[in-house]
């Protein structure tokens, strides 16, 4: 099948419809926003699929330094790690906002993959996805400046130049939480948000922070 015609073909498959429909095995939970999905250390043994809301993925090391190692949206799945033998989960989720979770226990995402070709496709392009996203988020921690990657954080937050989304409002995240995921100081990120308010860049409202394409500047400036 040609690239064109595969793409076409996972765009147009209904993922929460198909999970809504599948026999037994999965269950539906609604979580309060900063609700614990599940905590690092739990045994891991079902994969998430995001119905509705924003979860948060975020891990803690031996000296208890914390870090915001994701932040996940509406139609991605996450806890995938325990189709590959991991017993125990490596980092804790949190609801950054109210969610519909969707539950799939190891055995019936295992079946449901084999059985269902589309399904398995689709899903194995969501793991590709993921694994680029991390290698982006290397370099760009390893090459771009602390600015640079706060601007590109804020523009992955609000979905920029993904398929059929819009400018969006990105729910109220503290200062704290963006500078983990950024690695610098609150501080840092305090400035920095400061400057790219004043250069019309963001704006703040009551819901959260809307952020514009034209903080893509930022990002593209040498």
């Amino acid at each position: 099948m040609p690239l064109v015609a595969a793409s076409k073909k996972l765009i147009k498959f209904d993922t929460k419809t198909f999970l809504s429909t599948i026999n037994g095995g999965r269950k539906i939970e609604a979580f309060a926003k900063k609700q614990t999905i599940f905590a690092q250390g739990d045994s891991s043994d079902a994969v998430f699929y995001i119905r509705e809301g924003k979860v948060k993925l975020t891990i803690v090391s031996e000296i208890g330094k914390e870090a915001t190692i994701g932040i996940l949206n509406e139609g991605d799945f996450f806890g995938e790690g325990c189709l590959t033998g991991q017993t125990l989960r490596l980092c804790s989720a949190t609801a950054m906002t109210d969610c519909s979770i969707m539950k799939i226990d190891k055995k019936s995402m295992n079946e449901v993959l084999h059985r269902e070709h589309a399904f398995s496709d689709m899903f194995v392009a969501h793991l590709l996805a993921r694994n680029i996203r991390y290698e982006e988020d290397l370099v760009d921690q390893l090459f771009n400046s602390s600015e640079k990657r706060l601007a590109r954080i804020l523009l992955l937050l609000a979905h920029f130049g993904k398929e059929g989304k819009q400018e969006t409002v990105i729910p109220k995240m503290s200062q704290e939480s963006l500078a983990e995921m950024v690695g610098t100081t609150r501080s840092r990120v305090s400035f920095f948000m400061n400057r790219f308010r004043e250069m019309g860049f963001v704006d703040y409202d009551g819901d959260g922070l809307q952020v514009h394409s034209s903080l893509l500047n930022v990002v593209l400036h040498d």
